[in-house]
């Protein structure tokens, strides 16, 4: 049973809160194993001039159940709703559909949402980036996660977060914190090019099943000012790193496992081929982007699978030899 929470803003925190907010990349995910739900993110907004307000408030965690990131033009309002609909059971797509005819200023085409969640059990994942938000803009989604961001460098800012989240090792927390790693390039967020950052401040934070509501058990962050020329997603990760394992066989490794595959055409019409160089005993799974499972099946060598039923869209192909696996993404024409 989902708890209803209700939570009570002052209207100088509204009023603060709106002026301030503009987060400009972030993540928000599930584990579909542990349960566990997280979100990282990371702004040129110096937090350090507006006391008093966390550095993670755009991300809320709803343990067991989901992870809502609410950026872009930010309205407190916009989030409590969102929250609302969360906590009444709706799915991350229902959430989104809500947000953009509930618009509190009737403004949807300047927002940002990212949100993931379970949907009977299954993984779920949902965005909007509203057309007029500040370029460059755009979402990409996972079957378990959900990256967005405004005032992009451009997509190969969302490219490499997506890349470094599912190659990286260890928990999620680790898969949150490579996300953002995979972000840290000057003027990521292009305000802070001039500061020879990505950005100003960063945070990461994991909620277990059984944490109670806005009490995270792993929360880390970093607020720097501009000037400081300081990258917060190193300092961020150095604190990480201090108090949080991620047990890596090394990125390299995930990424000797992933090489052993190719998977082609991409994208693909009626056919997608997977060869292995390395014969052996493999299991793959299909999936869409909802995290429904199409196809388990096994590969040794060589696998041809018709996909000329599926919708056009965006898939995943897992493939796992019981102690590594790997996932790519393929588009169907």
């Amino acid at each position: 049973m989902k708890t209803k929470i209700i939570i009570s803003i002052s209207l100088s925190f509204l009023f603060t809160i709106s002026v301030i907010s503009q987060d400009t990349f972030s993540i928000v995910a599930i584990d579909t194993v542990t349960g566990e739900v997280g979100s990282a993110g990371a702004s040129c907004v110096d937090m350090n001039s507006f006391p008093g307000y966390t550095d993670d408030f755009l991300g809320e965690l709803f343990p067991a159940v989901g992870a809502i990131n609410t950026q872009a033009y930010y309205h407190p309002t916009n989030q409590a709703n969102a929250r609302d609909r969360m906590n009444q059971g709706d799915s991350p797509s229902e959430i989104i559909d809500w947000l953009i005819n509930n618009d509190v200023s009737g403004q949807p085409q300047i927002r940002q949402y990212g949100i993931v969640g379970f949907t009977d059990d299954a993984p779920e994942s949902a965005a909007h980036t509203g057309n007029s938000t500040d370029d460059y803009k755009n979402h990409v989604l996972g079957r378990n996660y959900s990256i967005q961001g405004n005032i992009l460098l451009g997509q190969q800012v969302l490219d490499s977060m997506e890349a470094r989240f599912l190659s990286s090792p260890g928990d999620l927390a680790c898969k949150l914190m490579a996300a953002l790693q995979g972000a840290k390039m000057v003027g990521a967020d292009t305000r802070c090019a001039s500061n020879g950052t990505s950005s100003l401040f960063a945070f990461v934070k994991v909620a277990q099943t059984d944490d109670p509501f806005g009490e995270p058990s792993f929360i880390q962050s970093v607020r720097t000012s501009n000037g400081d020329n300081i990258e917060p997603i190193d300092t961020l990760q150095t604190l990480f790193d201090e108090v949080h394992d991620c047990f890596y066989v090394g990125i390299d490794e995930v990424n000797k496992f992933g090489s052993l595959f190719n998977i082609y055409p991409n994208p693909a019409k009626n056919l997608i081929s997977i060869d292995a160089k390395l014969s052996a005993k493999y299991q793959v799974v299909f999936t869409n982007v909802l995290g429904n499972q199409l196809l388990r099946t096994e590969l040794e060598s060589i696998l041809e699978t018709d996909i000329s039923a599926y919708p056009r869209g965006i898939y995943f192909i897992e493939i796992s030899d019981g102690i590594n696996s790997y996932v790519s993404k393929f588009i169907k024409e």
